[in-house]
C-alpha cells in the first residue's frame, strides 16, 4: 500500500515504488515536454510545423505515434486521397513509383486503391482518466477528458493573460500552484463532471509539481520505459496550451533562460488522475490501474503495428507528391533559351520568397524586359527588433528561429535629416513634441475604451457619443475602399506620419556596411546594380481577423515587411556606408538608389515609402516602376478573381480593384485571401532558371548563384534558415489540412480571442486552438490546399549539399526522415536525394504520359 496525504491507494509496495528515482521521472517528463512544438501569439503569428520536435524520427513513425498516443492524423485522410485518385490527380505510374520507392512491392494498384475505402484501424491508448470514467452517467454529461481539458484550459487562459483582463491574479507560485489554488475554489467542476463530493478530496492534492509527478507515477506503476510515451499522450490532450507553454520556453531559451510552464501543465494533467482516483475509491482505482498497466506495457508493439498499417498511407502521400513533382520536373526540363548579353536592367526589385510573390514577379517581368526581380527572405537579413515611435515596446522582425541582435526605432526625420546624424541630434525637441502628442492621443482613446467596460458608464457613453460610432458601424455594414494603413502609425499626428521613419540604432558605420554587404551578397547584387533597386516587403489587409498576422510576412515574425525594407534602404543609401562598402571592394554606383516598398498580397497594390527623399532622376524611375506594378497588379487580380471572388463574371480592371479593396475592408469576410495555401516547392537558383516558367504561385523562390558562392557559405545559410522557414510553413498547412480538428483552429465564426493575443478558443472553451482555420484552407466546397511535403530544388553541387547535411543534424533529419524532398541540379544533370544517396532524376521518364 502507499499513501497520498491521508488517502490510501492500491498499487505496488511502497518500498518498490521508491526504486523509481526522481531522476527517471524527471527525464521522462522532460522527454515528453521536448516533443511539443511552440506556437506563436496572434500578433506575431508565424507558421510552425507542429511536429517540429519530432523530426528526428521518420515521418511514418511520427504518424504512428500520433495515432496511438493522441488519435491525430499525420497523412492525408484516405477519403481525400481516394477523391484525388478518382479525379486523376495522380496516375498509376505515380502510385507504382511510390510503392517501389517505399518497398510496397507485394501490393497491386487495385489493392492499394481498395484500402483507401477501408477506415484506418488504429486504436488510441487510454489514459487513466478515460478508464476511470466508467459510471452509468457518463453519457449524460461531458466526458471527464473533455471536462478536464475545459477546466485546465480556463485556468491557463486566466494565468497567461497579460493583455485582456483588467483584474490580474497572483502568479508568483507558477502555473501549478495557480491551478491548485483555483481548483479548490471551483464549485462548478464537480457538477460538470458528475462528482458532487470532489471537494472533500482536493485538499489532498500534491503541493507542487514534483510531488504530483512522483505520486502519479507511483500510483500507475507503469514501466519506466513507457513513462515518456504516457506523459506525451497526456500533453496531447491539451496540445494547444502545451504548444503555448513551449513557445514561452522557446523565447526564454533565445535569451539564455528557461520557462517551467510546460512542466507545470503536465503536472496539472497528471494530478487530475490523483483526484479522480480518490473520488472513485479503492476497487475502481485498482481495476483502472490494472487496465492501464496491461495496455501500456505493449505501447511499443502498438506503435510498430500502427506504423505497418500506415505504410499504404505513406505510399499514397508520396504518390500525390510525385503527381505534382512530375509537373514540376516537366517545367524544369524546359531550359531557358541560351543567354544573350543584356545591358544592366533599369530596375531591380527584390521580393520576399513568399509564394504570393511569384505571380506578381512573373507579371512584372512579362511587362518589361528592363526589370529584373529577385527573391530573398522577407526580413532581408536584418536581425532586428522594432520599437515604434514614443513606445518602450519592442517586437521581433525576423524569423522565429532567431533572436534579434539589433534595434530599429522610429524617428521623425524630414528631408536630409533621414541620412544625417548631425541633423538627427538637432531634432530632439521635435521628437519629444510628436511623442507627447501621440501619447496624449493614446490616453484619450484608452479612456474611452475603459469607459465602455463599465455597464453604467457604457450606457451613458452610447447616449452622449452614439453618433460618433455611426461611421465605424456603417463601415461594417458597407465596407469602404480604404488602402491598408499601418497600426504602427496610429495615434501619430497626420502631418508627421510620412516623416516617421524606422532607423537602425547604436550601430557604427562599419557595422552597417558589413550588414549591407551580407544582404547584397545574399541577393546576388554585389555588382551590376540598376539605377533603381526596390526592396519589396509584403503585408496582408483584412478586417475583424484575429489571425491577420498569419497572412503577413512569416520571415518578419508575422509582421509586414515595411520596417525591414525602410531601415535597409536607409542604410544602403547612406553616403558614409557606401564609402565604407567601397573600401571593402563592394562599390555601389552613385546613380543607384534603394527604395522601400510594400506589396499588399490581398489587393495586389504596391506602396512606396520615403519617396520625398528621392533625387529627381530616381523619382522619375520610381514613377515608371509604379506604373509597371499597377499593370502587374491588374494581371494578378484577374488571375485570382476566380478563386477569391464569389462572381467570376468578367469586369473591368478598375471595378475589379475596387472589389478587392472592398473585400479587404469587409469585417464579415472570413477569407480575405488564400495566404500561402497550395505551397509545394522551394527553389534556390538564379531567377533566370525559372523566369520562363509559370509556377502558379506554389513555389518559394530564393535567389542563389552557386558560381558566386564557391565555398558554399551562403548555401549553408539558406539551407539552415529560409529552407527551415519554408518547411515550417509547408507543414503548418499540411497538418491543418490533414488534422483540422486537433492541429487546425476550427471555424472562424466561432473564434473567441484568448488573453488579447495568446490565441483563440472555438466557442467559449476547450483547448487553445492552434494552426489554420478551416476557412483558410477550404472554400466551402473543396480544399484549397493540397497537403504535399515541400520539394526543395537547389542549383548547386551535390558535394556542397552533402557537407551541409553532414554538419547540421536537423537538416539531416528533414531529408533522411521524409519531412521534405530534396532535388539538386548540377552541371545540367538533375538528382534527387533518397535514403542518404543521390539518384539520377530522369526527367524524360517522369514526364512520359501514362
Amino acid at each position: 500500500m502507499f499513501f497520498i496525504e491521508d488517502q490510501v491507494f492500491p498499487g505496488r509496495h511502497h518500498g518498490q515504488t521508491q526504486s523509481i528515482r526522481e531522476q527517471v521521472i524527471d527525464q521522462a517528463c522532460q522527454r515528453a515536454c521536448d516533443s511539443i512544438a511552440p506556437t506563436w501569439p496572434l500578433d506575431q503569428s508565424i507558421a510552425v510545423n507542429p511536429h517540429w520536435k519530432r523530426v528526428h524520427l521518420p515521418v511514418r513513425t511520427v504518424a504512428a505515434r500520433m495515432a496511438v498516443l493522441g488519435d491525430l492524423q499525420v497523412f492525408p485522410a484516405r477519403s481525400h486521397l481516394l477523391h484525388a485518385w478518382q479525379q486523376g490527380r495522380m496516375s498509376a505510374q505515380d502510385l507504382t513509383q511510390a510503392m517501389t520507392q517505399l518497398g510496397l512491392r507485394q501490393t497491386t494498384i487495385a489493392e492499394a486503391v481498395a484500402q483507401l475505402s477501408t477506415p484506418l484501424a488504429i486504436t488510441q491508448l487510454p489514459l487513466l482518466i478515460d478508464v476511470l470514467d466508467d459510471d452509468a452517467q457518463r453519457f449524460q454529461r461531458l466526458t471527464w477528458r473533455d471536462a478536464i481539458t475545459h477546466q485546465v484550459s480556463q485556468t491557463c487562459a486566466a494565468y497567461f493573460d497579460r493583455d485582456q483582463s483588467d483584474w490580474q491574479p497572483e502568479r508568483a507560485g507558477g502555473l501549478y500552484q495557480f491551478w491548485r489554488d483555483m481548483i479548490v475554489h471551483d464549485h462548478g467542476i464537480g457538477v460538470l463532471m458528475g462528482l458532487p463530493n470532489i471537494h472533500q478530496f482536493l485538499d489532498y492534492l500534491p503541493r507542487n509539481r514534483q510531488q504530483a509527478e512522483r505520486w502519479v507515477v507511483e500510483a500507475l506503476g507503469l514501466d519506466e520505459a513507457v513513462l515518456a510515451d504516457y506523459f506525451e499522450a497526456v500533453l496531447l490532450t491539451v496540445n494547444g496550451w502545451a504548444s503555448w507553454c513551449a513557445y514561452l520556453d522557446w523565447q526564454a531559451r533565445l535569451q539564455g533562460k528557461s520557462d517551467d510552464s510546460l512542466r507545470d501543465l503536465l503536472a496539472i494533467r497528471l494530478a487530475w488522475g490523483v483526484i479522480l482516483m480518490q473520488c472513485k475509491g479503492l476497487n475502481a482505482t485498482n481495476s483502472a490501474i490494472r487496465v492501464i498497466q496491461q495496455k501500456w506495457q505493449h505501447v511499443a508493439e502498438k506503435i510498430q503495428a500502427a506504423e505497418q498499417a500506415l505504410q499504404v498511407d505513406e505510399v499514397w502521400q508520396l504518390a500525390l507528391e510525385i503527381g505534382y513533382q512530375r509537373q514540376l520536373a516537366q517545367q524544369l526540363s524546359q531550359m531557358p533559351e541560351a543567354a544573350t548579353p543584356t545591358p544592366t536592367p533599369l530596375i531591380q526589385a527584390a521580393f520576399c520568397i513568399d509564394v504570393r510573390s511569384e505571380p506578381i514577379r512573373r507579371a512584372i517581368e512579362s511587362l518589361s524586359p528592363n526589370i529584373q526581380t529577385l527573391g530573398a527572405a522577407g526580413f532581408f537579413g536584418l536581425p532586428i527588433a522594432y520599437q515604434p515611435f514614443a513606445s518602450d515596446y519592442q517586437r521581433p522582425q525576423l524569423p522565429g528561429l532567431l533572436a534579434p541582435s539589433l534595434t530599429v526605432r522610429d524617428q521623425v526625420l524630414a528631408g536630409s535629416e533621414a541620412i544625417s546624424e548631425v541633423a538627427q541630434a538637432g531634432s530632439k525637441a521635435l521628437q519629444l513634441k510628436v511623442g507627447q502628442k501621440r501619447l496624449s492621443n493614446f490616453m484619450l482613446s484608452g479612456q474611452v475604451s475603459r469607459l465602455s467596460k463599465y455597464p453604467g458608464a457604457a450606457f451613458s457613453l452610447v447616449e452622449s457619443a452614439g453618433p460618433l460610432f455611426l461611421k465605424p458601424l456603417l463601415a461594417m455594414i458597407k465596407p469602404q475602399l480604404h488602402a491598408r494603413s499601418s497600426l504602427d502609425q496610429h495615434g501619430l499626428p497626420k502631418k508627421y506620419r510620412a516623416l516617421t521613419r524606422p532607423q537602425l540604432q547604436a550601430v557604427s558605420v562599419v557595422e552597417k556596411a558589413e550588414l549591407a554587404a551580407r544582404v547584397l551578397n545574399s541577393l546576388g547584387l554585389t555588382s551590376g546594380l540598376a539605377p533603381l533597386v526596390i526592396l519589396v516587403g509584403h503585408a496582408s489587409q483584412s478586417k475583424n481577423n484575429a489571425h491577420a498576422s498569419s497572412l503577413d510576412c512569416g520571415a518578419c515574425c508575422g509582421q509586414s515587411g515595411e520596417v525591414n525594407t525602410r531601415a535597409l534602404a536607409a542604410v544602403l543609401n547612406d553616403v558614409e556606408v557606401r564609402a565604407q562598402l567601397a573600401s571593402m571592394g563592394m562599390a555601389i554606383p552613385a546613380e543607384t538608389w534603394f527604395v522601400a516598398a510594400l506589396h499588399n498580397t490581398t489587393t495586389q497594390a504596391l506602396q512606396g515609402f520615403d519617396l520625398d527623399l528621392l533625387p529627381a532622376a530616381t523619382h522619375t524611375r520610381w514613377q515608371q516602376a509604379a506604373e509597371l506594378f499597377t499593370a502587374a497588379g491588374e494581371v494578378v487580380r484577374a488571375q485570382l478573381a476566380s478563386t477569391s471572388m464569389q462572381s467570376t463574371k468578367a469586369i473591368d480592371a478598375g471595378r475589379l480593384f475596387k472589389a478587392f479593396r472592398q473585400r479587404a475592408n469587409d469585417a464579415a469576410q472570413t477569407r480575405p485571401e488564400w495566404g500561402l495555401a497550395n505551397n509545394a516547392a522551394f527553389i534556390l537558383a538564379p531567377r533566370a532558371r525559372t523566369r520562363h516558367l509559370n509556377l502558379a504561385g506554389r513555389a518559394f523562390l530564393h535567389e542563389y548563384d552557386a558560381a558566386a558562392d564557391i565555398e558554399g557559405a551562403l548555401l549553408e545559410q539558406l539551407m539552415t534558415a529560409p529552407m527551415l522557414v519554408t518547411h515550417w510553413i509547408n507543414w503548418q498547412y499540411h497538418a491543418s489540412t490533414c488534422e483540422p480538428v486537433k492541429l487546425g483552429s476550427g471555424n472562424k465564426l466561432l473564434h473567441n480571442v484568448v488573453g488579447g493575443r495568446i490565441g483563440v478558443f472555438e466557442g467559449n472553451g476547450g483547448d487553445l486552438r492552434i494552426g489554420l482555420s478551416k476557412q483558410s484552407l477550404h472554400d466551402g466546397q473543396q480544399w484549397m490546399h493540397e497537403p504535399l511535403r515541400l520539394t526543395v530544388v537547389i542549383v548547386a553541387s551535390r558535394r556542397q549539399i552533402d557537407q551541409i547535411i553532414d554538419r547540421h543534424a536537423v537538416i539531416s533529419h528533414l531529408v533522411n526522415h521524409g519531412w521534405l524532398h530534396l532535388w539538386c541540379e548540377e552541371d545540367g544533370q538533375r538528382w534527387r536525394y533518397v535514403a542518404g544517396q543521390w539518384q539520377a532524376l530522369d526527367f524524360a521518364e517522369m514526364t512520359q504520359p501514362v
